[in-house]
């Protein structure tokens, strides 16, 4: 069983015993001793089976058992301790053990709710918190069957809250401020390099373009969906003038995956400002990067990208030969792009095709009808790839994949999520149950580049309730904390910096650093085996340890976040700063 699975299967048992102590309680209440006994030996059986998963997560990693160890185990043993020899002596009247069930019931809930609404880490605010709670409800429970509570009870359960209340709740994290970010950092500013080579202009505003047969209102840069594909060669050095015609909420232009110097990164707020109606902004870099990447906007990304306001930036070594495709999968309105394309390709002709996920989600690919290799991951060579045959591959958020190949005599297609987006002919393989390639196992492996490690940072991904200025939100937060109250983790230039990214949260997050690409070290413990994967967008499943290094020489303030740009919007956001 995976740690995710064991994450979930421990969430699935703590609802259960809280149901089984509040339902028995209730039962006894109602005087239905049957039912109240076969609930509250259900109850039972499920807190200890609780044990068990706890153990096996605390193994897993200290971040998956934290809160579970520290205040779920404790108000479970309790809830045992109080309600079991209770249900023992149980002979007369079975409403005599209502409050202890209620009070095991309260228990369990309040451990159950630290995890859902709280989570890592755990903090004594939070355990206060929650025994406060607990106590508070049985407290009114007794009172409610008619008994009144002693005044030691009472005095308990005050204590307790004011004890929550001085320590602090601990639902959320308020540091003492992330540092400002400047608009312009004037670091490697590519607008002192040598005359443009090759100019673009990109027109941002609303649109109706024509999807599946469909008309759909889309925001598209030149009034098309994605924007026009922008193509260089190393060497060259690229202008690229935005304009915004209408879009209210403003635009910028990220380079996703290309390391550009931070002044021409495009994350409004924090590199410059957003590009508003009738304004313009110019950006400029050295191409100096082969491979495939793309361009969003990184102003209210979540709807500016989702809408239509994406396009391509490829960057070849040298002259094109052979047949360049590039695939730029994504989701408009509820109905995919691109349309399906098919094209007569000689045989013998080289193919590269460019696979890009632009969507917040991940993608399936399938390349039927011949043996290709894993030329290049988010715009990086591999070393050593290997033919693959009936294989597909799983493309984060973000991220893209180059496939190469030799076009056979007979035709292929290339199919996403099942659906055939690319061909040379009618293929009709099923590609459902192909095996999944695992890029941390492909190719030739090669020693580390670095023989030490000079700042090490843990970012524990969860989910949890933020009151940031008093307007609670339910976040996608980092180490108990979400933007913009998450510390940045500051580094030094020349830095070796390792992160350890933990996902503790039943969602996927696929990972994605600006201004740097990461060396893929190791995931859930097992070192990376095959060859030197340097990525810009990773996927953390649930209950996955990653662990990633890079050499910190791209000096400036970067966004580090997710890439399912909704999660980022509802708080999973942080910056790289250079001291």
């Amino acid at each position: 069983m995976t740690t995710g699975s064991l994450l979930a299967a421990d969430l699935v048992i703590a609802v259960l015993a809280t149901a089984g102590w509040l339902g028995g309680g209730a039962a006894s209440a109602a005087r239905r001793r049957p039912l109240a006994l076969g609930l509250a030996a259900f109850a039972l059986l499920a807190t200890l089976a609780r044990a068990i998963t706890i153990t096996a997560l605390a193994r897993a990693g200290w971040w998956f058992a934290a809160e579970k160890v520290l205040i779920a185990a404790p108000l479970s043993l309790a809830a045992v301790a109080v309600a079991g020899p209770r249900l023992l002596r149980a002979a007369g009247d079975i409403r005599s053990v209502a409050v202890p069930l209620l009070f095991a019931g309260y228990a369990t809930s309040g451990a159950l709710l630290v995890t859902v609404l709280h989570g890592y880490p755990a903090s004594a605010g939070t355990g206060l918190l929650a025994v406060a709670g607990v106590v508070a409800a049985t407290a009114v429970s007794w009172r409610a069957l008619g008994a009144r509570p002693s005044r030691t009870v009472s005095r308990a359960t005050l204590a307790v809250a004011v004890a929550a209340l001085v320590t602090g709740t601990g639902l959320t994290a308020a540091p003492d401020g992330v540092p400002a970010a400047p608009h312009d950092h004037g670091y490697r500013d590519a607008r002192t390099v040598d005359e443009p080579t090759r100019r673009f202009t990109l027109t941002a505003g609303t649109a109706t373009v024509r999807v599946s047969g469909r008309d759909v209102a889309a925001w598209a840069f030149n009034a098309q969906v994605p924007g026009p594909e922008l193509t260089a060669v190393v060497g060259d050095v690229v202008e690229v003038t935005l304009r915004n015609r209408d879009i209210e909420r403003g635009v910028t232009l990220h380079w996703h995956g290309y390391d550009v110097p931070n002044s021409q990164d495009g994350v409004p707020g924090v590199t410059q400002a957003a590009v508003l109606p009738g304004q313009e902004f110019v950006y400029r870099f050295r191409a100096d990067q082969a491979g495939t990447y793309w361009y969003h906007t990184h102003s209210v990304s979540d709807v500016g990208v989702r809408m239509g306001l994406y396009g391509v930036l490829v960057v070849r070594p040298g002259p094109m030969t052979g047949l360049d495709v590039t695939v730029p999968v994504h989701t408009l309105a509820g109905r995919p792009l691109p349309a399906p394309r098919t094209e007569r390709v000689e045989a013998g002709t080289p193919v590269r095709l460019r696979l890009i996920n632009t969507d917040s989600t991940t993608h399936r690919y399938a390349l039927a009808g011949t043996a290709f290799r894993v030329a290049a991951i988010d715009g990086f060579d591999l070393r050593g790839p290997t033919p693959l045959v009936d294989t597909a591959v799983l493309i984060p958020a973000g991220g893209r994949y180059d496939l190469a190949f030799d076009a056979p005599a007979t035709p292929v297609a290339l199919f996403v999520d099942g659906r055939a987006l690319y061909s040379t002919g009618p293929v009709s393989t099923a590609t459902g149950a192909w095996p999944v390639l695992d890029p941390l196992s492909y190719g030739v492996a090669s020693p580390a580049p670095w023989p030490r490690i000079d700042r090490e940072f843990t970012l524990v991904l969860d989910r949890g309730l933020d009151l940031h200025e008093l307007l609670p939100r339910y976040a996608h937060t980092v180490n108990g904390a979400a933007d913009p109250d998450i510390p940045p983790q500051v580094v030094r230039l020349g830095d070796i910096v390792r992160f350890t990214i933990v996902n503790r949260s039943q969602i996927v997050h696929p990972w994605h650093l600006h201004g740097h690409h990461v060396l893929v070290l190791s995931r859930d413990g097992k070192p990376s085996a095959g060859s030197p994967l340097w990525l810009d967008s990773f996927d953390v499943r649930p209950g996955e340890v990653w662990e990633v290094a890079f050499r910190a020489d791209n000096p400036g303030v970067w966004a580090n976040h997710c890439h399912n740009l909704a999660h980022a919007d509802a708080g999973m956001t942080m910056h790289l700063m250079y001291s």
